[in-house]
């Protein structure tokens, strides 16, 4: 009996240190990694604005809603927001967990079902795009001027987070928005603690050759490179 109570104690260190460790690592990773820049020095000569949004914890990607390159009205329709303004001049996208974007408007709304499931990959994505008019540079608001083949490379990343339908457009979630402007689309991919919806938009950046961290989860680290 007592033989077993040890190999119990020694399952239960092995698991804890494990665990410990895990922790640890993933912090120093998250404290360490966004500090390596990517595409230090982007193609100058660049005509098309492309900026990079936070809320303080989310980061969007922002682009023109047409220019002779794409024009996403094709697929996403003013009709799918309440405000229905089809004077908007740029699409923001921000990628993330089905379950935190359509279930959590608030931090107070927030299960921990739906935190656990987010956390380790066993949740499914979506997209968040709002139309704006206008842009504010800001502390919050960065803006680049791409190149054309650039701004290609970054349209087809965002293409390809969308979910089509079987006839090969993107799904349109209906009957949830954060306000007037804005819908939500079915996305492909998972979230996990190693990609969430700041490590997709630094993804988005990376393949559009812009500055960009080598590796972070959160906005603060997409932002640094931007100071």
């Amino acid at each position: 009996m007592k033989l077993t109570f040890k190999k119990i104690a020694r399952v239960i260190l092995k698991l804890t240190l494990s665990i410990v460790g895990f922790v640890v690592l993933y912090l120093l990773s998250v404290f360490l990694l966004y500090r390596i820049p990517v595409n230090r020095h982007p193609k100058q000569g660049g005509t098309i604005p492309v900026y990079i949004l936070t809320n303080g914890v989310h980061t969007d990607i922002v682009v023109p809603l047409k220019n002779n390159i794409k024009d996403w009205t094709e697929e996403l329709k003013f009709s799918q927001t309440k405000a229905n303004d089809s004077l908007a001049q740029y699409a923001a996208f921000g990628w993330g967990d089905k379950g935190f974007y359509l279930y959590t408007p608030e931090w107070r709304d927030l299960k921990a079902s739906t935190a656990f499931k987010a956390a380790f990959y066993l949740s499914t994505s979506a997209m968040h795009t709002t139309f704006y008019r206008n842009m504010k540079e800001g502390t919050d608001c960065k803006k680049m001027l791409v190149t054309p083949d650039d701004y290609r490379a970054l349209v087809e990343h965002i293409e390809d987070s969308f979910n089509p339908g079987a006839d090969d457009n993107v799904q349109w979630i209906s009957g949830y928005s954060y306000g007037s402007h804005d819908a939500f689309y079915e996305a492909k991919g998972r979230y996990s603690l190693f990609y969430t919806c700041n490590t997709w938009a630094n993804s988005a950046l990376k393949a559009a050759n812009q500055r960009a961290a080598l590796w972070t989860p959160y906005d603060k680290g997409i932002f640094y490179h931007y100071d």
